[in-house]
């Protein structure tokens, strides 16, 4: 791979593993940066997820990208991660370049793809690199995956590439972290491990005093320093990649029951971090082999493969329990795939999301889906068809055409004029394409009272999340050595 030189500052994190601390530790850094006032981006060359963020250029990008953009005070655009992987199976995903889907790939197919997907990536950094005073890149999963050396483009392979310094990441809260982190500078080639400049650890609960004598033989035996620290921070509401919080605990204080599926392809599950994180809600995911416990509301949230979820949630037995949820009063909510599923039919005639055909639905709505290939991806703002005709805020990120009599009730008025979704004869059901129905205040204090529970405080989770990140960028600040980092990037004060 030809080695491009690079002029703009810029630090690559790596971690020893998926959810090392990779994502927040960038997010802290861009937001120390813009703090100190450097035009700081953050870059991502390929990301595997689930949960995206639409651009304000019309694209898709991982939703973790989204958020560390916004920790360095700028708007999210296709750039910041050009290569997105949206897995349909185990075998196959929707390969996004530029924030638009242009195939779906096994994974052979993919790694044959490597080279055309890398130029897309040196188109984004270049134009990045012309723009900003300094880059912070984050990996994906471990630069010690051997098998994935070969045509690399989301660690080493593209920090060789675009020649910038590294740090590895590891999470202390799994146990062995000292051998993570030595095991994975073992794997790398001499090359990478020269490129290699120290050590992050991330989650760290109790008195670093007792670390140290692990710290001091980590550096002698690998010859990196360990850069800091990161405690571990209680109840940091930051966008999730894909993993899934359970529940929120609440039970015993809640004035609502909320449950949601986690189905095998549950996509952009951040919908319902306001539901997970009032403090008035008890909200539980409801995994494989667990029962759905009584609720007052039900969310069927968004999925990248619609009726094989569909077909998911009538094995776990879900269909009868919703049937029995509605006709003893409880609310229902669908968003995008989970609204996809309330109609009466389903069709892919082309096979977008596995093979062509048709399924019936949930049949609580009389509406059908066709699956058509080009996707959906704007920014939308408008209001609810609730009391008061609260206000919303959100996106839109779909495949699917929606028609039928059940969309002359619709659930949202949007600005630009349209309609969306649609709210049953009874009132008791709501769906819509929205992403993001219930991250304005107003939206999700109206949706709540709708739900059965009136009078809870508003709360504004945007406000929350911009709180979390400075209180992550200040315990980020402390923990590193700033010394050393002031090296790798010369040009930030």
């Amino acid at each position: 791979m030809e080695k491009s030189r690079n002029s703009t500052p810029a630090l690559m994190v790596q971690g020893c593993t998926s959810d090392a601390g990779k994502s927040v530790l960038v997010a802290a850094l861009c937001r120390i940066l813009h703090r100190r006032g450097v035009k700081v981006a953050p870059f991502k060359s390929q990301n595997m997820a689930l949960n995206s963020a639409v651009t304000v250029d019309g694209g898709e990008i991982g939703r973790a990208q989204a958020l560390q953009a916004r920790a360095a005070g700028i708007a999210p655009r296709i750039d910041f991660n050009p290569v997105l992987l949206k897995p349909n199976t185990d075998r196959r995903a929707q390969v996004v370049i530029h924030g638009k889907a242009i195939a779906d790939l096994d994974a052979r197919a993919y790694h044959d793809y490597k080279a055309t997907a890398m130029k897309a990536v040196i188109e984004s950094w270049s134009r990045l690199t012309q723009e900003f005073d300094c880059l912070l890149v984050e990996g994906a999963g471990s630069p010690a995956e051997v098998n994935l050396r070969d045509r690399d483009i989301a660690n080493m392979g593209f920090a060789e590439a675009v020649d910038i310094p590294v740090i590895i990441v590891g999470d202390i809260d799994r146990g062995g972290v000292l051998a993570h982190l030595s095991g994975t500078l073992a794997l790398l080639s001499p090359s990478e491990q020269a490129r290699v400049q120290g050590f992050v650890i991330n989650r760290f609960r109790g008195d670093v005093g007792l670390l140290k004598p692990g710290l001091d033989w980590l550096e002698k035996h690998t010859g990196k320093p360990v850069l800091g620290v990161v405690p571990y921070l209680h109840g940091l509401f930051l966008d999730a990649e894909d993993a899934l919080e359970r529940h929120n605990e609440r039970a015993g204080e809640a004035k609502l029951r909320v449950v949601a599926p986690a189905y095998p392809r549950i996509s952009n599950h951040s919908d319902l971090d306001p539901l997970r994180l009032h403090p008035e809600v008890d909200f539980r995911w409801v995994g494989p082999g667990q029962l759905p416990p009584p609720a007052d509301l039900v969310v069927l949230p968004g999925s990248k493969s619609v009726a094989a979820d569909l077909a998911w949630l009538r094995e776990q037995g879900w269909e009868p329990y919703l049937q029995r949820h509605l006709r003893y009063g409880g609310k229902l909510v669908g968003l995008c795939g989970g609204y996809q599923m309330l109609g009466r039919r389903l069709h892919d005639p082309a096979g977008i999301e596995g093979k062509p055909g048709s399924m019936d639905g949930l049949g609580f709505l009389d509406c059908e889906t066709t699956l058509e290939a080009e996707k959906q991806l704007k920014n939308v703002t408008g209001h609810l068809a609730l009391d008061g005709d609260p206000a919303m805020a959100g996106y839109e990120i779909h495949m699917g055409v929606t028609v039928g009599p059940a969309l002359a009730r619709p659930a949202v008025r949007l600005a630009d004029g349209r309609a969306d979704g649609a709210v049953s004869e009874d009132g008791r059901i709501l769906a819509t394409y929205c992403h993001g129905l219930f991250d304005r205040p107003e939206a999700l204090k109206a949706l709540l009272a709708w739900a059965g529970a009136g009078g809870i405080a508003p709360v504004d989770f945007a406000a929350r999340r911009e709180a979390d990140l400075d209180r992550l960028a200040d315990a980020v600040e402390a923990a590193l050595d700033w010394d050393r980092l002031r090296h790798l990037l010369p040009d930030c004060p």
